[in-house]
Parts: C-alpha cells; structure tokens; sequence
C-alpha cells in the first residue's frame, strides 16, 4: 500500500513561483525553505550533468537534517545551446547576449528534480527542445526592459511575452521548460512508494 503525500511534510528549497504554482495546481501543500546558493559546478560537465549536480548539490545544506515524515525537494534548470549551459542572467546586458544567442533557432531545456527523504536521495530529469522563430531587435529589448528576466534560465519564461510572440514549437514537456517537469515529479514519488 502506498503512503499518500498528505502523510508527509513536504519542503521545497526553491523560490521559484512557477514551480510554486505547479505544485500548487497538484494541491501538494508544501513550506518553503530559502538557501543562500552556490551555483558553482565543473565546466567537465555538460547538459542534464549540470542539473542534476546543482539540484542535488541543493539538496545538501538540508538532507541531514530530515526527519522520517519529510520529502524534500530540490530542483534545477539550465537552457542548452550550442554546447553551452545558460543560466540566469547576471545583468541585463546578459540577458540581451543570451536571447540574441536563442533568437531564430532551437535550444534545449534541462530540468532535474532531487527528491528526498530520510537515507534515500532520488533524482530524475527531462528534456525539452525548444524553437524560437526569428524575433527583432526591437522586440528583444522591449522584452528584457519589461519583464522579470533576472530571474528565468536562458533570460526568458515561455509563459509570458516572449513566448506567445516567439516560441514556434515545443518537443516534450512545457511544464519542463517552466523549470518543474510534473510527471517526473510523480515518477520519482512512486520510486519511494508516495502517490498525489
């Protein structure tokens, strides 16, 4: 018999409002735990190796310390392009480098979600490709001077501007280009015999 998630305190370590909402929209209730991060890995690594390091890595500060009725979960994004990981942007300046990088061309987008819970650590990932049509210069800048770009791998959320003016195509799962990939959310739970 499978222990259903409203028997465990569930903590995400992430100040992320869309992997707030999609947690939400599962009615998982969950606490937030804040973390001043490290986002530091190896430049050996490379794609899905480098979200799977940092969503563990997050996980660490916190791990040891859980009690046997608590799942916590940690979670990371990067944007893949041409070889390169891109992560949050550091400026604005940044932010413009990276869309104009993205523009007219297709990236994929890494997430990896660490589960865990008291001696047990589980970690699973997905990737989505994603095909942006050729957007103007004009319309770049508009976007990086009126939305919350600081804040999203590769500079961009597919869910507001930039997305309905320049995003063609998906291949795979939208909610992993959100940054939380819920079916392999419920995956990973089922690997620790948790149900929603």
């Amino acid at each position: 018999m499978q222990n259903h998630i409203s028997k465990f305190e569930v903590l995400l370590a992430s100040s992320s409002k869309r992997r707030h909402e999609l947690l939400n929209k599962l009615k998982i209730k969950f606490k937030i735990l804040k973390q001043d991060f490290d986002e530091y890995f190896s430049k050996e690594l490379k794609g899905m190796e480098i979200t799977e390091f940092l969503a563990k890595k997050k996980s660490n500060f916190f791990y040891k310390k859980l009690k046997k009725n608590q799942i916590l979960i940690t979670c990371d994004t990067i944007v893949w392009h041409e070889n390169k990981a891109f992560g949050k942007p550091q400026n604005l300046t940044e932010a413009m480098k990276m869309l104009n990088c993205l523009n007219n061309k297709m990236h994929k987008v890494f997430s990896s979600i660490c589960l865990s819970i008291k001696g047990k650590q589980i970690i699973v990932s997905q990737e989505t490709k994603v095909f942006f049509r050729k957007l103007e210069a004009s319309q770049i800048k508009y976007y990086v001077e009126n939305y919350d770009v600081m804040d999203r791998a590769g500079a961009y959320g597919v869910q507001d501007y930039i997305g309905h003016i320049g995003i063609e195509k998906i291949e795979g799962s939208y909610n992993n280009v959100l940054g939380f990939p819920t079916t392999k959310f419920i995956e990973a739970l089922n690997k620790i015999d948790v149900t929603i």
